[in-house]
């Protein structure tokens, strides 16, 4: 008897081993608790066949990201990415875990925990499957959390796309970045499978099954079959796929360039992927694939962007962001100068753009003209009859047999003259006397200007450094009006409109005479070495950026000891005049749309320029509303240039009391989440339509961090509103992005990008934290 038992203790035990080492799974390595990986160790957990693999993989510079790839074949093709918006730090100096209390971390090289995913329960024990799904189990081996359910941009054979729970795949931003793109596809609740832009409701493609309900999924065989099912039934077939094959991998991805594909990848064959099916056809079909102002133009079945007539790429090294004119547009108010223009024909393209004059029953050549008079008509667009006017920038462009669009393009900006030319020569030779009087007069000037060096030589020339250095790179970095001081004198009426005053400059308002355009002309004042660096650094950085929200730099003065800036005049003052002004504040629905300009205005600095930009000063006060009341940010004299390998930098404390981040004062290294700081306390000033710092209120309210955050503890947040009619689900998604944003540890707060698609609404936002949980902890 007692033999009897110790059999039975014997394959008992025996049998709990295996199952603990299949973890549930299917033949899966159990990956059990205090199990970690390195990015130059130990750098991922194996499926059993060794074909898909979890951990490491190489992303940008020096950098990793986490997630699944197939191990087993020599390109290392990502299938699925944790926390695309927010990759680790760039350094090999990381560490993977599942820890002993049962959390999947990112251990950063200051110490700080990321999570990798989020669990309701404890993790006991982990397993990469051979299917290619990453799955978390708890102490009774029961799944709590797995890949399969959290796609990224691929599907695998087994795994599905729910309509029920409105899963959608998010193309790659591009084919080694694996962060969040521009493309969405989206099995809807209706049972429509549809590709669209991210952030807007244009879609470009449809499986046709609206209607069917929310039971619809997608579904990929081992064979390369992609179908839909309803209810477990074969709704429509969108690829037949063969026989399956054991040397053959399957996988359909939602591309970068927004279509999505069926691929394989034979291990016996040529050993490349080869794309067995796509859609939507047309590669030029996804809207938004090329940015504004361009087209898309199919090339050896290849899309390509092209700038429309009279325009250049403002990224050459970038096709898909857009362009801008490359001639001068004279604007209905400018008197003083007279633009010849003529007209381009761009064949069969039609954009999804708002016309505001539409001509019935007209020719295609009185359309041109129509247009060639009209000051306000930059593109004319034509087709059966119909001329519609349309000002820029153009959107979307599609292909079209029967529209064609006519752009305006300038063929000379100098004055159209019917003078005598007779008169004209006497004036020439007259120039030409003035001319030499004048260079002779120069040629004095010079001789007391070398007079002077020699006399004051010591500080003279030590600020005449300066002052090369500055034209020197204000020429070499920006293409920007010079204007002499003599002009900005006569552009601002002897300084005589003063708009502002702050410590180190003060902005007047102004008009260019030639064409009445009205500017604000920002004049530093007290110009010391650290005044001189300020004003390069502004020319620098905003001669080089293009955005709509971002203020336009039209010029400069460099004269002597005058240093001054001359910008597109922003008529509605600044957000802190919009949102702090008693009377009538900005309506909620004008609210999410200023936090949507500032959060893709900072977006574009930090990420699509061409030196990433770290602003140190994001405010309301530095934040200007134009005449659409769009928001445009201002003030880059603080900005810090960052090198293309450089993700960090060590700085002097920049910024203003309340939006200042903390690792400012704790002398930590720099970087962009500085700004994303910044922009979180702006967001709860939105939100709230108060300032940061309030001490007139009760003490629980005075801090704006302290009092949103217990706001949303206690389920109140009705009391950051008061009575007004807002949205309660965009609210609550407000709140959590500001409080993601103002979190006290850099590495937790999101980076621009996922602040973006979050206000967009396009991923979830988990509960944040309190956000000096991590201060307090350590």
């Amino acid at each position: 008897m007692a033999a009897t038992t110790l059999i039975l203790l014997i394959v008992s035990a025996i049998w709990n081993v295996e199952a603990a080492q299949t973890g549930g799974g299917g033949g899966a390595r159990n990956i059990t608790r205090g199990s970690s990986l390195t990015p130059t160790g130990n750098s991922s957990w194996l499926s059993p066949s060794g074909l898909y693999a979890f951990g490491f993989y190489p992303q940008g510079k020096g950098g990793y990201a986490v997630g699944i790839f197939l191990a087993g074949i020599p390109n290392k093709t990502v299938v699925w990415t944790a926390k695309r918006d927010d990759p680790p730090p760039a350094t090999t100096n990381l560490t993977l875990q599942l820890t002993a209390d049962g959390r999947l971390i990112l251990q950063s090289p200051q110490g700080q925990s990321i999570p990798i995913v989020e669990t309701s329960e404890s993790i006991s024990s982990a397993s990469m499957l051979d299917t290619g799904n990453f799955v978390l189990y708890n102490f009774n081996q029961k799944r709590i959390w797995q890949s399969f359910d959290y796609p990224t941009d691929t599907i695998l054979p087994g795994q599905t796309l729910s309509g029920g729970r409105d899963q959608q795949l998010v193309s790659a931003a591009s084919e080694t970045d694996h962060s969040s793109g521009i493309f969405k596809l989206c099995m809807q609740t209706d049972g429509n499978l549809v590709p669209y832009p991210v952030g807007r409701d244009y879609p470009y493609w449809a499986s046709g099954t609206s209607g069917q309900g929310p039971n619809v999924t997608l579904n990929l065989d081992n064979d390369g079959s992609l179908y839909l099912l309803k209810s477990g039934d074969l709704l429509k077939n969108l690829t037949r796929g063969g026989s399956p094959k054991e040397d053959t991998i399957f996988l359909m991805r939602f591309d970068s360039d927004g279509i999505f594909r069926v691929y394989s990848y034979e291990k016996k064959g040529n050993r490349t992927w080869t794309s067995l099916w796509q859609a939507p056809d047309n590669m030029c079909a996804p809207r938004g694939l090329c940015g504004l102002n361009s087209f898309c133009d199919l090339k050896d079945n290849k899309a390509d962007c092209k700038c429309l007539p009279g325009y250049d790429f403002i990224n050459p090294y970038k096709r898909t962001s857009g362009c801008q004119r490359n001639f001068f547009m004279q604007s209905c108010r400018d008197q003083g100068r007279s633009v010849e223009y003529d007209m381009t024909v761009v064949e069969n393209v039609d954009w999804y753009s708002v016309s505001y004059v539409e001509l019935s029953l007209i020719t295609r050549d009185d359309c041109k003209k129509a247009c060639l008079k009209d000051c306000n008509c930059e593109v004319a667009l034509f087709g059966n009859g119909i001329c519609r006017k349309q000002r820029l920038p153009l959107k979307w462009a599609t292909k079209s047999d029967t529209i064609d669009t006519f752009v305006k393009v300038g063929t000379s900006d100098q004055p159209v003259s019917n003078k005598d030319p007779e008169k004209e020569i006497k004036k020439e030779k007259r120039a030409g006397i003035l001319v030499t009087g004048v260079s002779l007069a120069g040629v004095a000037l010079l001789v007391m200007l070398i007079s002077g060096v020699a006399i004051y030589r010591n500080r003279i020339w030590a600020y005449s450094m300066i002052s090369e250095k500055a034209n020197f790179e204000s020429g070499e970095d920006v293409s920007l009006r010079a204007f002499t001081y003599s002009e900005m004198e006569q552009i601002t009426e002897g300084f005589k409109h003063e708009l502002g005053r702050g410590g180190s400059a003060t902005v007047y308002k102004g008009t260019i005479p030639y064409n009445q355009k009205v500017v604000a002309v920002k004049r530093l004042e007290n110009l010391l070495m650290e005044g001189e660096r300020e004003f390069q650094t502004e020319v620098k950085v905003i001669g080089r950026t293009h955005h709509r929200n971002l203020v336009r730099l039209i010029g400069y003065c460099i004269q002597g000891s005058n240093r001054l800036l001359v910008y597109e005049h922003m008529s509605n003052g600044s957000l802190a005049d919009f949102l702090f002004a008693h009377g009538s504040r900005p309506s909620w629905k004008e609210r999410t749309g200023i936090a949507l300009d500032i959060a893709r205005g900072i977006l574009y600095l930090h990420n699509e320029c061409e030196t990433q930009i770290i602003h140190c000063d994001i405010k309301p006060q530095n934040i200007l509303m134009d005449e659409h009341r769009r928001a445009r940010i201002s003030d880059f004299g603080l900005a810090k240039l960052s090198k293309p390998d450089q993700t960090n930098t060590f700085t002097g404390i920049r910024g203003t009391r309340g939006y200042v981040a903390p690792e400012w004062h704790r002398k930590h290294p720099v970087t962009v989440k500085a700004d994303v700081y910044s922009f979180g306390v702006v967001l709860l000033e939105i939100i709230c339509c108060r300032s940061c710092l309030d001490w007139s209120l009760v003490e629980e309210e005075a801090v704006i961090e302290e009092w949103v955050y217990d706001c949303f503890k206690a389920g109140e947040l009705r009391k950051l509103v008061g009575e007004e009619e807002i949205d309660r689900r965009q609210l609550e998604r407000m709140v959590k992005v500001g409080l993601w944003c103002i979190q006290d540890e850099p590495s937790m707060r999101p980076s621009m990008k996922k602040v973006v698609l979050m206000l967009e609404g396009t991923v979830d936002i988990p509960t944040p934290p309190d956000p000096t949980s991590f201060l307090s902890a350590i």
